[in-house]
């Protein structure tokens, strides 16, 4: 057997020459996922960045953002490109400061726990003192903000801490999954995933007898094996559905008043709103089903099962990533009040079943050894999904959880481990974005966008080329991960590039503290893990020495509470076990939030009609675009590998439509498609499927942006945030509402544009 090896998407089995891969899923994995085909297959790919490179205008003319994107790069060597850096850092952070840094580097990374890539960033410019951090992000950050309001906690610490599977097998007997319980999205996991494990308690569930519904435009977004009904709003209008499933309960006694009296507030201000008192329009079955499209017998049929069942409700991080997303999350967690289960083994709510592998994992004794980044000394700040308004209104401000927060003027950006051009949207105004501060600072394995708009690129290793260790969130394996081959042409790792920049820095700027510490990476690796061990040896648990460690395939993590149920101590002894919200309870209707007086959130749930919709009559495009993950990579990873390019049509993504849509189009599958609207436009390659709702279509995120030169709103990839609108949830969240938008979709008639992100740049 090969060594193993951990990823986000699984572990696998490698034998190694030194310097390639042969790659096989791990024997122990009960459900491998084909996902872990694009990690040998990238590695030396020609997209691959070799060597340093800085963008020729940058190194001719000098800071400034005239001709990023579109200029070509000078390959340098390491001692020069380090030089470049270092004298561009001292140079801000002496004329402009920490305030004008932006250190954001939002995105997975690699995995492993020390070369992680956010977390080498932070420290690092922590020790020169500091940068303008973001807040939230794009998977789940208007939740994020909303939930702390509502139930006293945020998404992390509720999915952590989720009901496990094994309680859901036992007990629930109504699932019922707004957004999709995706099968694609437990293929990965944080950190990794040593077993991937859904599939078998969704089947376990459905053999005792558990109903799944699933209520999404996408009817296969599940996993077959839990047979799931299928109940197909329009697109956005989840929220009004909810608001009619809770008329039914309410008006036919389904709701445990017991529950509502004792572990919410705030619920006669709701309830008043859905029988009409407040604003004179009652949330009846009828009314939702003129805006959901969903029959009215089939709502009030669903709130009957609902209460008289053992019922879990499941929110779909997707359902929040829209026009008003904080509204169906809200409504989850009153909806799970009504019922008056949450606290009970398979009852309650969970907001992302399906969504991560971790979820409904139990809780580990530890978190596993990370690389501590130590105090941010700037306060400056901004909402992930804002970063495009930062960089284009410097001195502007935005209202933000009931508070403002003002954009310093940004010089310098530094990102590592992650691609913005992938998760950021409408990408036309992005690129002009991108092109305002003086100098970009990009590590990056690939010549992804975001390092084709960068000033000075430096060549990172992938995990399989360095030594680290690592383990998913609430996975129960923690392994060692020796490098297994030599890194590709003259890549470092970060913690290397930082380390070196540390010494010429010293010299020319006064540090706060040691980047380094004096240490090696592989002295780091040993001293966290001593201290990990001291930390676990007080709880009462022995781990191996790290020597014994480096040797294993892997040690076991054990759970905290194997039967684990989300707030059964609140439901228990809820005044020993408060939340931590104002009351201590649930708040269906909150007062903090109803003082913040924004209309797009006010104090309580609603129906707020999104900006783009099918439910508008006056609408200008007919078809409804939703951007969902992708199931063949990681968001935009290795979009280059084996099977990301397995699901390409031409070369292009797939983008799928209902067999009437493309008929109305005289479209055929495999056709070559321009998909576009208003703000931009992109290639795709047709797939038709009888999954979709009609009006609808269905595209992957992550192709990597492929701009026309002339044209940077049109992207010849298939990368649908060129069409998705950059605005925000509501004022309360400033969250992403990436996940909709209205396009059209016409055959592509002429000639089939080269792509260039399988290739490097121009080089000078």
């Amino acid at each position: 057997m090969g060594r193993l090896h951990l990823t986000h998407f699984g572990v696998f089995e490698a034998d190694s020459d030194g310097k390639t891969l042969r790659t096989r899923p791990w024997s122990g994995d009960p459900d491998p996922r084909p996902v872990i085909d694009n990690v040998a297959s990238s590695q030396h790919h020609p997209a691959r960045i070799l060597r340093p490179a800085v963008r020729q205008g940058w190194l001719e003319r000098g800071p400034g953002g005239a001709g990023r994107g579109d200029e070509p790069f000078v390959e340098v060597d390491w001692e020069t490109a380090l030089e470049l850096l270092s004298d561009e850092l001292c140079r801000v952070y002496k004329e402009h400061g920490s305030s004008a840094v932006y250190g954001g580097s939002y995105g997975w990374a690699s995995a492993g726990r020390f070369h992680h890539g956010l977390s080498q960033v932070h420290r690092f410019l922590n020790s020169l003192g500091g940068y303008v951090s973001s807040v939230g992000d794009y998977s789940y950050g208007t939740s994020g903000a909303l939930m702390p309001h509502v139930i006293g906690t945020g998404p992390a610490d509720v999915m952590t801490n989720a009901s496990t599977w094994e309680t859901v097998a036992a007990h629930t007997e109504l699932f019922i999954s707004f957004g999709g319980m995706s099968e694609k999205n437990t293929a990965i996991n944080p950190g990794g995933v040593s077993g991937h494990g859904t599939r078998s308690a969704v089947r376990t569930a459905r053999a005792r007898g558990c109903q799944f519904v699933d209520v999404t435009p996408i009817r296969d977004d599940t996993f077959a094996e839990a047979d799931a009904e299928w109940i197909a709003p329009r697109p956005g209008s989840d929220a009004a559905l909810m608001l009619a499933l809770a008329f039914v309960l309410e008006t036919e006694e389904l709701v445990d008043q017991h529950f509502i009296e004792k572990y919410t507030t705030g619920y006669r201000r709701f309830i008043a709103y859905v029988l009409g008192e407040t604003d004179g329009i009652p949330k009846t079955p009828e009314w939702a089903s003129e805006i959901t499209a969903v029959p009215a017998e089939t709502i009030r049929n669903l709130a009957q099962r609902m209460g008289r069942s053992r019922t879990m409700i499941n929110l779909s991080w997707s359902m929040q990533r829209q026009p008003h997303g904080e509204q169906p999350i809200w409504l989850g967690i009153t909806l799970a009040s009504m019922l008056g289960q949450v606290g009970l083994p398979g009852g309650g709510f969970q907001h992302g079943y399906g969504t991560v592998a971790y979820v409904g994992m139990a809780k580990r004794v530890s978190s596993t050894p990370s690389f501590p980044q130590r105090k941010n000394e700037e306060k400056g700040f901004i909402p992930a999904a804002r970063i495009a308004d930062l960089l284009l209104n410097p001195g502007a401000t935005i209202p933000f959880n009931g508070s403002e927060v003002t954009f310093p003027r940004i010089e310098l950006v530094y990102w590592v481990g992650g691609n913005p051009f992938h998760h950021h949207q409408d990408l036309a105004r992005f690129r002009r974005a991108f092109q305002q501060p003086s100098t970009v600072v990009v590590h990056e394995q690939f010549w992804t966008s975001t390092a084709r708009h960068a000033d000075i690129v430096l060549p990172a290793t992938m995990s399989i080329e360095r030594d680290d260790y690592g383990a998913g969130r609430n996975d129960p394996r923690f392994f060692p991960m020796p490098a297994l081959t030599e890194p590709a042409g003259e890549a470092r790792d970060d913690y290397a590039i930082f380390a070196a920049l540390e010494q010429k820095m010293s010299t020319k700027h006064e540090m706060l503290w040691s980047f380094s510490e004096g240490r090696t990476a592989f002295e780091w690796l040993e001293h966290l893990y001593a201290d990990w061990s001291i930390h676990l040896a007080a709880k009462g648990i022995d781990v191996p020495k790290f020597t014994e460690f480096w040797e294993q395939d892997f040690i076991e993590l054990p759970a905290e509470n194997e039967n684990q149920v989300l707030f059964s101590d609140f439901r228990t002894d809820p005044v020993a076990n408060p939340l931590r919200t104002p009351s201590g309870k649930i708040e269906i209707f909150s007062e903090h939030v109803d003082s913040f007086g924004y209309e797009d959130c006010p104090g309580h749930a609603v129906w707020l009609p999104p900006q783009e919709w099918l439910g508008d009559p006056a609408r200008k495009f007919p078809l409804h675009l939703i951007s969902n993950q992708p199931k063949t990579r990681l968001h935009s990873q290795l979009d280059v590998g084996a099977e990301s390019q397995r699901s390409k049509i031409q070369g292009r993504e797939p983008v799928r439509l209902n067999p009437q849509d493309a008929k109305a189009r005289g479209l055929v599958e495999g056709d070559i498609v321009r998909i576009f609207n208003d703000r931009g436009s992109c290639l795709a390659g047709l797939a038709i499927s009888d999954a979709l709702l009609e009006n609808v279509a269905q595209i992957a995120t992550g192709a990597w942006y492929d701009p026309d030169p002339n044209d940077p709103s049109f992207c010849r990839h298939g990368n649908p945030n060129v069409l998705t609108p950059d605005l925000p949830t509501s004022r309360l969240s400033q969250g992403t509402s990436a996940q909709h938008t209205l396009v059209e979709i016409e055959k592509w008639t002429g000639l089939l544009p080269a792509l260039t992100v399988d290739a490097p740049p121009r080089f000078a």
